[in-house]
């Protein structure tokens, strides 16, 4: 699949390819509505009726420490925080509006509390930064806006002034990337240039992409911003590739899928779509098998505590990486001419020269791996448990007098009738 952005700084993204699995955390105002991130939008909410979120944000419950144990215990090795979504409410103390988490009835700075509580934890700090925001005055209603369909809005956008806008952006990204200490990623979220869109222009996407390398040259960024070439890693929403992602020159990039547990990004009480601790782990190994990074959303309820299932899964997640988490971290594609077997997905750490096969769907007693010839294998063993896996050519592994029709450069791996007691297995390949 060919993309646009490309990586232009690879010891920027090292540390990223390495971890591979962080957390997204979708909060604000839309929690206590529990009807989706973009109920403003979806339902025409007026502003002023909207505000009745603001007046009365209270998330008595919240302990970020604990969202980081768990995001910790799940594997996650860094995380990325809403601290403005589309709906223009700010997480953190801003000195450029109102609209802000420390005049509600909770009264504080909840993006300081979170990233402390992260950093303490040896993760990570991401921050995403909503380019629309549907509360700013100088905002013009467009396709995406709450107001759309509104006549006397649309009238408005005539004093409306979008260059004030993209200074208050740029005013507000300062803040982030000065007062908050070292950011590893800023996530911006997203254009749409076209017919009653919007994209660089409107941004301003070069001041702003100029801001951020000045202010902290290390920084990852995403490619949302609209500028050709700009973005150090790609963000397919809420599908899985169906192959490692690729630029203009056929080079792979640097790729980060971005998934929800259910099919909201902000808490949504009434929404059960919620995908499976199995099914989670699978999307994880498939996007590192393809070169790609997880970042796995968690939605937090107006209280400020996670959503039960959401707590379930990620411990779920957790107790899978205790034991298997050699075949994701530092792993990507398996080399060339590595086709993996049906129902399974390679991984593998070129520094180890280790290749893992995850056995999606389990099948009855041989796992055949087309172009892997048995002597290129030093050793197979679960991952789960140090238990050996043995292995023969294809040929000798037959039993039913087939054998000498089937290719001999074809590894058979033995495996037990009854699936080991872990939701994805992973057998680890010691490669020659």
């Amino acid at each position: 699949m060919k993309v646009m952005a490309k990586s232009k700084t690879a010891n920027k993204t090292a540390w990223f390819v390495q971890d591979r699995f962080g957390m997204f955390i979708h909060w604000g105002l839309y929690a206590l509505a529990a009807r989706h991130e973009w109920v403003k939008r979806n339902e025409k909410i007026p502003t002023a009726e909207y505000n009745k979120y603001f007046e009365h944000f209270n998330p008595d419950l919240f302990n970020p420490r604990e969202w980081a144990r768990l995001a910790k215990g799940a594997g996650m090795k860094y995380f990325v925080i809403t601290a403005k979504h589309h709906e223009g409410f700010c997480l953190w103390d801003t000195k450029h509006t109102a609209f802000k988490a420390t005049n509600t009835p909770y009264g504080r700075d909840v993006l300081k509390q979170v990233i402390e509580a992260f950093r303490e934890e040896g993760l990570k700090v991401g921050v995403y930064y909503s380019l629309l925001d549907w509360h700013h005055p100088d905002f013009t209603v467009d396709k995406h806006h709450p107001m759309r369909d509104n006549p006397e809005e649309r009238k408005k956008n005539e004093q409306r002034q979008m260059p004030r806008y993209a200074a208050y952006m740029r005013n507000q990204v300062k803040e982030l990337l000065t007062n908050y200490g070292k950011i590893d990623i800023i996530w911006y979220d997203f254009s749409y240039p076209g017919e009653d869109g919007k994209g660089r222009a409107d941004w301003e996407s070069e001041k702003l992409y100029d801001l951020i390398c000045k202010l902290q040259p290390e920084i990852m960024v995403d490619n949302r911003l609209d500028l050709e070439g700009v973005g150090d890693f790609v963000t397919p929403e809420q599908f899985q590739p169906a192959a490692p992602l690729l630029d203009k020159e056929d080079k792979p990039v640097v790729w980060e899928g971005c998934q929800t547990f259910s099919g909201s990004w902000g808490y949504h009480r009434d929404e059960l779509t919620w995908k499976s601790t199995d099914l989670l782990i699978r999307m994880l190994v498939d996007g590192v098998s393809k070169g790609g990074n997880l970042l796995l959303n968690i939605g937090p309820t107006g209280r400020g505590e996670l959503d039960y299932r959401a707590r379930e899964r990620l411990e779920g997640i957790g107790q899978w990486m205790r034991l298997n988490s050699r075949s994701i971290y530092g792993c990507g594609p398996a080399p060339d001419g590595l086709v993996a077997p049906p129902d399974c997905r390679y991984t593998y750490n070129p520094v180890t020269n280790r290749l893992y096969l995850h056995v999606f769907a389990w099948p009855f007693r041989n796992i055949f791996s087309p172009g892997l010839s048995p002597e290129r294998v030093e050793y197979a063993q679960f991952l789960h448990d140090a238990s050996e896996v043995l292995f023969k050519p294809v040929a000798e592994a037959s039993w039913n007098g087939l054998g000498r029709h089937l290719k001999k450069d074809i590894c058979a791996f033995q495996v037990p009738i009854v699936k080991p007691p872990v939701d994805v297995p992973v057998i680890e390949l010691f490669l020659k």
